[in-house]
């Protein structure tokens, strides 16, 4: 069976190959199968502001409604906000609706259990083989039929929960990026909360414009609003905003990387990084591990993707790991990469009288390319022996100098490159030389 579950739920173009009916088989599988493991809670269902959102949340809770549970609709909310109410509520489960960064066409439809934790992989197939003979499920009628109930203010003790962990902003200026997203409302709330003077940039919930030009995709029009406003930061959030990266005063990008780095050495002065270990993955640039290590700090790698970080952290005991693209996942306050639960942790550090560039200025990276090779066939690139020649040759190269990372995307046709080495233009060079083969192995 093709597994309809990739590397974050199940995602693909809305209205093509995620249908409403597709939607709907899972929200009946998916309510089936946790009934089948003693859940008879409400199941929350968010959503971010695609345009084809409104219709994935109706077919989503109306299959899950079928199978005699109760959805309790949370409305425009983070990724991170549906993992949190989803405890906070004694929920069976969440649901998220969205692409997170991907664009306007695509979305996606991802599960949280009870704890909050996106679903372990035997019990998404398990969701998956029921897809496949929803029909055959049990059908209530009566009053146990499910019913569907708008439970939107619930998103308040998210917020609530967000500005508890963060410390007085002072009246810093900050220029807030929602992306047109998820966080287009309660990501500025937050920090005014908190005494920050924001300035909200891309803050309407436009799902015709959702990462388009904008938040953590394309960081330009941030670094130009807070260049134009001296002493002021910024910060810019994704479509769910579960990951958030930051402009510092002199208009630097502050990636994840950076965000570990400074937030590691925090927790290790005050005896709070539990075990003194930082996870992190295959994409963290090597300036991380030297950083971490002049601290006094362990490094480990997982494969790319929040839920191998979460997974890393859970079984090691570790509190603090993320990705280089701003998931960050403290375990103290969430389950799943939290950007605004980052942004508050990383403003508060600046309210200390440090200024953001200095703080990031414990990290020194080493120049990474990266590039994106769009494909037909990603199984074809894989086994190509042009590509692998070619792999090959790149590792050789870089031998004791550099990391290379060749992979397949998870979430969309891409195969990603990645290079890091002292030398940007040799780095540049190398990666094209995969970078051809790849496009080659796909044909005319």
């Amino acid at each position: 069976m093709n597994r309809i579950f990739g590397t974050d739920g199940v995602r693909g173009v809305a209205n093509e190959f995620l249908t409403p009916e597709l939607a709907f088989s899972l929200g009946r599988a998916g309510g089936h199968t946790l009934s089948a493991h003693g859940e008879r809670r409400p199941v929350l269902v968010g959503r971010d502001t695609r345009c084809s959102g409104p219709m994935l949340e109706e077919a989503l809770s109306a299959g899950i409604c079928s199978v005699g549970l109760d959805v309790w609709k949370l409305g425009i909310v983070p990724t991170p906000g549906v993992a949190y109410l989803t405890r906070h509520l004694g929920a069976a489960a969440g649901v998220m609706i969205s692409a997170s960064h991907n664009p306007i066409e695509d979305n996606g439809i991802k599960f949280f259990a009870a704890d909050g934790c996106k679903l372990a992989d035997p019990l998404e197939d398990e969701i998956a083989e029921h897809v496949l003979a929803h029909e055959r499920l049990a059908r209530p009628t009566g009053t146990d039929v499910g019913t569907i109930l708008d439970r939107r203010r619930s998103v308040g003790a998210y917020a609530k929960h967000c500005v508890g962990l963060g410390r007085d902003l002072g009246r810093r200026t900050i220029v807030v990026d929602g992306a047109y997203g998820a966080a287009y409302d309660i990501a500025p709330k937050v920090l005014a909360r908190l005494g920050a003077t924001v300035v909200p940039l891309h803050c309407r919930p436009d799902g015709r414009r959702i990462n388009v030009s904008c938040g953590a995709t394309d960081l330009a029009a941030l670094r130009e609003a807070v260049v134009s406003r001296p002493g002021s930061v910024g910060v810019a959030f994704d479509g769910d905003a579960d990951r958030a990266l930051f402009v510092d005063e002199q208009g630097a990008t502050v990636t994840g990387d950076h965000v570990l780095a400074m937030w590691a050495k925090d927790l290790a002065a005050s005896g709070e990084l539990l075990r003194n270990t930082v996870v992190a993955t295959v994409m963290s640039n090597v300036g991380l591990e030297i950083a971490l290590r002049e601290m006094g700090v362990e490094m480990l790698r997982t494969a790319v993707g929040d839920r191998y970080v979460l997974e890393a952290m859970q079984a090691g005991g570790y509190r603090l790991g993320g990705e280089q693209s701003g998931h960050v996942i403290d375990l103290a306050a969430n389950t799943t990469g939290d950007g605004i639960a980052t942004a508050v942790r990383v403003l508060g550090l600046v309210a200390r009288g440090e200024t953001l560039a200095s703080l990031a200025a414990i990290l020194k990276t080493y120049p990474q390319i990266l590039i994106n090779v769009r494909v037909t066939d990603k199984a074809r690139a894989d086994a190509d022996d042009g590509v692998r020649e070619a792999v090959a040759r790149v590792h050789k190269a870089l031998e004791g100098r550099g990391r290379l990372l060749v992979r397949p995307s998870g979430t969309e046709p891409l195969v990603r490159i990645m290079i890091e080495g002292q030398d940007e233009t040799e780095m540049h060079e190398l990666a094209e030389s995969i970078a051809s083969k790849i496009r080659a192995s796909q044909g005319p």
